[in-house]
C-alpha cells in the first residue's frame, strides 16, 4: 500500500469518527439535551399539537427559496412524551393537510424523530393533519403549538387561531403553550376586553440573538420581538451559542407554559403534563 494510499484510508477514517460522534458531541454541548421526568398517567386526556403550513424560507417580496417548515423534533417529542403518558394526541395546521419539514442533517435528529418518521400512523397524522377551522379546541387539555421557521409565516398571523386559542382559555381548563417559533401561535389571542390575552404574562420563545446567529432573520415575525410587543415579560436563557441555550417559563397562573428553542421540548411538555395531572 503507498504512503498516498494510506493517508487517504487515515483521513477517511477520522472523518468517519467525527460523523459518528457528532450528534454526542453536539449533546454535551447542549443540543437537545436528555431530560427525565416524572412519570404521568393521563388517561382520557387529549393534546393538540398544532404545526406551520409554511414551506418555503423566502425573503420578502420573493416566492422562491430554501424548503423549511416545522422543526420535527418540535413536534415528535412532545407527541411522544404526551403519548408516553397516556393521552391521545392529535395533530393540527393552520391550513390542514400536509406539515412541510425543515430538512436537517442526520446528526441534527432526536431519536423522537428518528422514531417518528418510521411511525406509519404519526406520519400520516403530519401529511394529513386536521385544519384548525375543523376543531374544538375546548375539548382538549393541552394545546401545544410546534415551532420550525415556517412558523414565522403564518402561526403569528392567524387571527382564527388567536381566536381559538382565546376560547380554549375561556372555555375549558386546557393548558396552552408552545416552543421556539410555535409561541408566535399565542399573539393573536385576545382577552374579553379585547386586549392581547399574554400581556404581562412571563413567556419565552427563540431569541432574537438565535436567530442571528444562524444568519436568519429576514423572516416576517420573531418570537422575541412579537412577545414583547404584545406585552408579555419575555424571559430566555443564552449560550456561548444560542442554539446551545434552553428554558421554559410557566407564566404565574399556570394556563401558559413556553420553551425557548429546539432544546426545550421534553421540559415544556412535562411542565404542562406536571400542571394537568396537579388539576
Amino acid at each position: 500500500m503507498n504512503l498516498t494510499l494510506k493517508i487517504l484510508l487515515i483521513v477517511i477514517a477520522i472523518i468517519v469518527l467525527i460523523a459518528l460522534a457528532l450528534p454526542s458531541i453536539l449533546n454535551l454541548a447542549g443540543l437537545h439535551p436528555k431530560f427525565d421526568g416524572n412519570s404521568f398517567d393521563l388517561k382520557g386526556k387529549k393534546a393538540l399539537i398544532i404545526a406551520t403550513n409554511h414551506g418555503i424560507l423566502n425573503k420578502p417580496g420573493e416566492t422562491d427559496g430554501k424548503p423549511t417548515g416545522l422543526f420535527l423534533s418540535e413536534l415528535s417529542i412532545p407527541y411522544y412524551d404526551f403519548k408516553k403518558s397516556n393521552i391521545e394526541v392529535d395533530i393540527a395546521s393552520i391550513k390542514g393537510g400536509k406539515i412541510p419539514m425543515e430538512p436537517v442533517p442526520f446528526f441534527i435528529d432526536t431519536p423522537e424523530d428518528k422514531r417518528f418518521k418510521k411511525d406509519t400512523g404519526a406520519m400520516s397524522k403530519l401529511q394529513n393533519s386536521t385544519p384548525i377551522n375543523d376543531i374544538d379546541f375546548t375539548e382538549y387539555d393541552i394545546v401545544f403549538i410546534s415551532g420550525g421557521w415556517g412558523g414565522a409565516y403564518d402561526l403569528g398571523f392567524s387571527e382564527l387561531l388567536g381566536e381559538k386559542i382565546s376560547e380554549a382559555y375561556y372555555s375549558s381548563k386546557a393548558i396552552i403553550g408552545g416552543v421556539c417559533h410555535g409561541v408566535l401561535g399565542l399573539i393573536k389571542a385576545k382577552d374579553k376586553n379585547g386586549n392581547l390575552l399574554i400581556a404581562g404574562r412571563k413567556m419565552t420563545g427563540v431569541t432574537d440573538k438565535q436567530l442571528k446567529e444562524l444568519g436568519i432573520m429576514f423572516t416576517p415575525q420573531h418570537p422575541e420581538e412579537e412577545l414583547r410587543k404584545a406585552g408579555a415579560i419575555f424571559q430566555s436563557e443564552t449560550a456561548f451559542k444560542d442554539i446551545f441555550a434552553t428554558l421554559t417559563v410557566v407564566d404565574d397562573e399556570k394556563r401558559f407554559v413556553t420553551g425557548q428553542n429546539q432544546n426545550s421540548g421534553h421540559e415544556t411538555a412535562y411542565a404542562m403534563m406536571e400542571i394537568l395531572n396537579s388539576q
